[in-house]
């Protein structure tokens, strides 16, 4: 049995780690508004720049650029760009997409599949399996996530694509829906699927200048980089909103721990008190009898 010395040590240790998970989730609460606004403030404009796309490949052909062209090649070679977290401590955040990307891995032949590993967690998943087909890694972009960086990788992305001839650009990142709730998605990047104009063919008709395969021809690069630069902000506030939750609960399960221990302590404690007492009374009363 524990002695109340070992008891009120580990009420210690508990207090001292409920404290550290308490002021983990204040943390991850006060980076989870940050990044909620991010993403609320890039959306309008992620939007109307799908329907200036639209309204661009409505007016000439889908073939005039390349990212958008449709491949049909026998191979079916696919780049996997896989986002989790630098950091842990955030259930089971980093465990779905891992799990997502293996699904996908068996799915397809090893050949064809080459991967890109955006967060520490996935990119030491993966070099610890030894995978050869890791063929970039991207880490510590996503505390201090900025356009540039997302820029850089949608600009890299687009180069694998174009010159290793791949089919598909796939992203599999964890979508933001509440703090609570995070939905690991897999969304196609490139090649770049244009909106559907609207199903009366009442669309409207625009005037480009200098002409609308110039214009595509800027506007699809930084379609890609502004879908990379959402994925990656959805994938952000996802982990803070994990990493607040999975802390919350630790806390709760830390008091819990607490109470439990504590009636232990007063149990041994009370126990040790009887026990003494009844020392006591034995004691006195065969000094009694031996005086009698």
């Amino acid at each position: 049995m524990p002695t109340l010395r070992d008891i009120r040590q580990r009420i210690a240790s508990v207090k001292s780690t409920q404290q550290i998970t308490r002021a983990m989730k204040l943390v991850a609460a006060a980076k989870l508004r940050r990044a909620q606004e991010r993403i609320l403030r890039a959306r309008p404009y992620a939007t109307k720049m799908g329907e200036v796309l639209a309204d661009l490949t409505s007016a000439g052909s889908l073939e005039s650029h390349p990212l958008l062209a449709k491949r049909e090649a026998a191979g079916g070679r696919k780049l996997l760009v896989v986002v989790s977290a630098d950091r842990g401590l955030c259930g089971g955040f980093n465990s779905n997409i891992i799990r997502r990307s293996l699904e996908i891995l068996r799915g397809s032949p090893e050949a064809g599949l080459a991967l890109v590993v955006v967060g520490r967690k996935v990119r030491d998943f993966y070099r610890r399996r030894g995978h050869a087909a890791v063929r970039s890694e991207y880490v510590n972009v996503l505390e201090k996530l900025t356009y540039a960086q997302a820029a850089q990788i949608a600009r890299d992305l687009i180069q694998a694509y174009l010159d290793e001839g791949m089919d598909e650009v796939i992203l599999v990142y964890n979508e933001f829906k509440s703090a609570a709730v995070q939905r690991v998605v897999t969304r196609r990047l490139l090649p770049v699927e244009a909106a559907a104009g609207p199903e009366d063919g009442t669309a409207e008709e625009f005037l480009f200048e200098p002409s609308a395969e110039a214009v595509l021809a800027r506007l699809v690069p930084r379609h890609v980089e502004v879908q990379v630069y959402r994925a990656l902000m959805e994938s952000l506030a996802a982990e803070y909103g994990a990493r607040m939750t999975a802390m919350e609960n630790a806390t709760r399960n830390a008091g819990e721990m607490i109470e439990m221990l504590t009636l232990q302590f007063n149990k041994v404690r009370q126990e040790r008190i009887t026990k003494e007492l009844l020392e006591i009374v034995g004691g006195a009363e065969a000094l009694r009898q031996a005086g009698g």
